[in-house]
């Protein structure tokens, strides 16, 4: 009795190899072979790609929210005075943030006093918004003290001001220049309130990575700005730094224990939350377009594996009549299209993953062949195209198209499989 040979035998292989290297004349179907090949090598560039500076932008969005802005804010749900307004000032501020800082997953706590002013060098004026803080806790901002294109002396800080590099270019300081701030809550006398203006020397110039805050921020020392801004003895907020802030939850209910009665939070995620999950939404839609695309790629194979089927019918009846079995003929027609998925795949992941590693020098190149322009943080919100490369995401772009490689393939094959040996020897 003759030993059946296990599946995927090696002259199944050498079959399946004779077949996809044949030239046309000898009935192959290279060219189709090739134009498969070159699809699924370019969906899945894109797809990694896509997937890359997707990652990119949450991670570069989320860092720069993090690196300048508070993780938690807490306000004061405020008290009516005597003249029925709503008093939100925090009077024991110190206490409260001490109260927070000892909660387990909070770096920091400190107060802040916050107001809009007009800022003034010369004739050129801008709208800022200033943030009154202490000079240890404005240390701990990575994205204003460890900002790689920041200048100036921050050990200075309670000399001056710190204004953003946005700012700075709006109204043309830099270090070492003295500006005018001009508040129009401001002395009070018996004819009203007029407006106060004091100036200061511009000590530090940062660049937090993103467009908005560069624009619009200004950090003045805490004592200084409860003066300026009627403020003495009072803040406005407590700002909180966690340990982890992607997972913010748990600490909120012990951050609001610990700062007491009538108080409330607000958190990066509330403000920044629409503008992610509007992200997500697009990621997942581009993912699914991009997918679609992987198929159509894919039905290529198709393509190629009938055309393969139909020159090769005289061989596959040959090779039944000889006693190659079903299974046989299809794991020989499915080697030829998986063959062709898996190389695609192979290659469109080595230039995704180059593209996602040297994106800087590639979208550098595309600014300076369009004449520059390309990109404008004013729109976008931060200076560059980012990618961020994530094993998850190659691997995902992997998976979709080896699977919908090998599905593709396997009809075409099955069909090979149950061709009639009988009919296909018939006009030969």
């Amino acid at each position: 009795m003759a030993k059946t040979p296990p599946p995927f035998a090696p002259f199944e292989w050498k079959i399946a190899w004779r077949y996809l290297r044949a030239r046309r004349a000898e009935g192959g179907v290279s060219v189709m072979t090739w134009i498969s090949l070159i699809g699924i090598t370019l969906a899945v560039f894109a797809l990694i790609a896509t997937l890359a500076v997707r990652s990119g932008f949450r991670s570069e969005f989320v860092g720069t929210i993090l690196g300048a802005n508070a993780h938690v804010t807490v306000y004061s749900a405020g008290e009516v005075d005597a003249q029925g307004r709503i008093d939100r000032k925090i009077a024991d501020f110190d206490a409260m943030a001490d109260r927070i800082a000892q909660v387990p997953g909070v770096q920091r706590a400190a107060p802040l006093v916050k107001g809009q002013v007009l800022l003034t060098n010369r004739d050129r004026s801008t709208g800022v918004e200033v943030y009154g803080i202490r000079p240890g806790d404005l240390y701990s901002l990575p994205g204003i003290a460890e900002s790689k294109q920041a200048y100036g002396d921050l050990s200075r800080f309670d000399e001056g001001i710190a204004i953003g590099s946005g700012v700075a270019r709006a109204i043309g300081a830099t270090v070492g220049d003295t500006v005018r701030v001009t508040s129009p809550n401001g002395v009070k006398t018996a004819f009203g309130t007029s407006p106060r203006v004091n100036a200061y020397e511009v000590v530090y110039v940062f660049s937090a990575g993103r467009y908005d805050i560069d624009r619009t921020r200004v950090y003045m020392p805490f004592t200084e700005a409860q003066s300026f801004f009627n403020r003495e003895g009072v803040a406005d907020e407590i700002e909180i730094m966690v340990d982890n802030p992607e997972n913010l939850d748990p600490l909120l209910f012990p951050i609001l224990e610990a700062a007491g009665e009538r108080t409330q939070v607000w958190t990066w995620k509330d403000s920044s939350g629409g503008f992610l999950r509007a992200l997500e939404v697009e990621d997942n839609v581009m993912f699914i377009i991009l997918s679609i695309l992987v198929l159509i790629a894919a039905m290529n194979i198709v393509s190629g594996l009938i055309m393969l089927v139909k020159n090769k019918g005289r061989d596959i009846g040959i090779l039944r009549t000889i006693g190659l079995s079903e299974g046989s003929v299809l794991r020989v027609f499915f080697i030829c299209g998986a063959f062709t998925g898996i190389i695609g795949t192979a290659m469109g992941v080595i230039l995704g993953c180059l593209f996602a590693l040297y994106i800087d020098p590639i979208f550098s190149f595309v600014n300076f062949v369009m004449g520059g322009g390309v990109w404008d943080p004013a729109i976008r919100g931060i200076y560059a195209l980012p990618a961020e490369l994530h094993l998850s995401d190659v691997l995902k772009a992997v998976g979709l198209s080896l699977g919908l490689s090998f599905f593709v393939t396997y009809f075409p094959a099955r069909r090979a499989a149950r061709l009639n040996p009988v009919e296909a020897l018939r006009y030969e």
